[in-house]
């Protein structure tokens, strides 16, 4: 590591459960984030800021008025430039050693295969279930960890799964096509932080699998910011899950 590498990561070489080794393994890490928005711009800022190797920002959308309450790596002079374009040029000056890939277009089939592929984890931040689905189907079938979170109103969402699909759940364990109808922020509205807590959380459990603190369990995290306090559901593998499942 550079002197200036170990000065930044001064507060991880002292963790226990971290140290060199684990820093190292996190400078060699590559992460592909799914969404740079209320969600992925806390989680990129972290990624980037804690010395991951390479950092792969995908959104197709552009910066928006209604987006500056709560996405932190946009301003004013953002509205209408593409997001990911944007996040990567901010996060190349907070962390100029970090390999920041802008990816401003939609990711499907193939070329989302070949992206997960290259990703050691994948962080899902999106905002409807037709790309969690098919991101989750990429992840299964490469063996990636993904760590997936959502946020509305005062509620928020957080689940890791994987990489062996073979005994544990994936998101298709846990939501299945008809809950889309579940609703989306831009309808419901969103406390500007909840979406920073999770995306937040999504950066630290990113941060300890590459470093190999994994202490991750198949639950579904519920977060209430209403009365400030976190719940832990079980997810249960489906015998007929059309992703991960023996007969998928």
């Amino acid at each position: 590591m550079s002197a200036d590498t170990l000065s930044r990561a001064a507060r991880h070489l002292a963790l226990p459960q971290v140290g060199e080794q684990g820093q190292q393994q996190i400078g060699r890490g590559t992460a592909l984030l799914i969404g740079v928005g209320g969600i992925g711009c806390p989680a990129a800022t972290y990624l980037a800021s804690s010395g991951i190797g390479r950092l792969m920002l995908c959104d197709f959308d552009t910066v928006d008025e209604t987006n500056l309450g709560r996405q932190v790596l946009y301003g004013p002079g953002h509205i209408g430039e593409l997001k990911a374009e944007v996040a990567a040029s901010r996060l190349r000056k907070v962390n100029p050693e970090v390999d920041v890939v802008s990816i401003p277009f939609r990711l499907s089939d193939s070329a989302l295969a070949d992206a997960v592929n290259e990703a050691d984890v994948v962080l899902d931040g999106c905002d409807n279930f037709s790309t969690r689905f098919q991101v989750n189907d990429a992840c299964v079938a490469a063996g990636r960890r993904l760590i997936t979170g959502s946020a509305i109103r005062f509620e928020g969402q957080l689940a890791v799964f994987g990489p062996d699909y073979s005994e544990s759940p994936c998101y298709r364990c846990l939501y299945v096509e008809a809950d889309e109808s579940l609703g989306n922020c831009a309808g419901n509205g969103v406390l500007a932080p909840v979406p920073g807590v999770i995306g937040t959380i999504m950066a630290a459990e990113a941060l300890k699998f590459l470093a190999g603190v994994d202490t991750a369990a198949p639950v579904l995290r519920l977060y209430d910011a209403a009365a400030t306090e976190f719940r832990h559901l079980a997810i249960r593998k489906r015998t007929d899950c059309p992703a991960c499942s023996k007969n998928a």
